[in-house]
């Protein structure tokens, strides 16, 4: 079990993101869509703990400062190992500062973050798909492509149980 720190998009981000997840399911393609639990929403994940103390965590976020809501401007797709797909939003100085600004409220708790999102290895990023086989991967793209450029809004953040989904 993992902890994320999520952003949340807008709903007209989360719809086009859905129908985007929605389209990739009817090719074949597994996404976050019927991944594991099936609770998975769009987001974009600031930090991932692998261990915790989720009081704590919750309560040095609450002690951050709440900031206006994030324009985001999804322009590519990104291609992981082991077949994870996701879209890729441009890496504002303004993402990147409240990024670093989580990673340290919740690392100072000794909450332990996974290595992928620690500040100046973070890759900012929406996942589509999981597991996804290497011939599948340039269908994920088209597809990815019939919806970029994705302009959308972060507007809200949750702690998000990644083995439940629960918020």
């Amino acid at each position: 079990m993992a902890l994320a720190v999520c952003l949340l998009f807008d709903p007209d981000t989360d719809r086009a993101i859905r129908q985007l997840w929605a389209a990739l399911e009817e090719t074949g393609i597994g996404t976050l869509l019927s991944h594991t639990h099936g609770r998975h929403v769009p987001h974009l994940s600031y930090a991932v703990l692998r261990t915790f103390d989720v009081e704590a965590v919750a309560s040095a976020l609450d002690d951050l400062p709440g900031g206006p809501a994030l324009d985001l401007r999804f322009d590519a797709v990104g291609l992981f190992p082991r077949g994870r797909a996701a879209l890729l939003p441009a890496a504002t100085s303004a993402l990147l500062a409240r990024q670093h600004e989580v990673v340290t409220a919740v690392t100072n708790t000794g909450a332990d973050l996974h290595w992928h999102y620690r500040p100046g290895r973070w890759i900012p990023h929406c996942s589509l798909t999981t597991g996804t086989s290497r011939e599948l991967l340039p269908t994920v793209a088209v597809r990815a492509f019939d919806v970029l450029p994705l302009e959308g809004r972060a507007v809200g953040a949750a702690l998000i149980d990644s083995g439940t989904g629960q918020r």
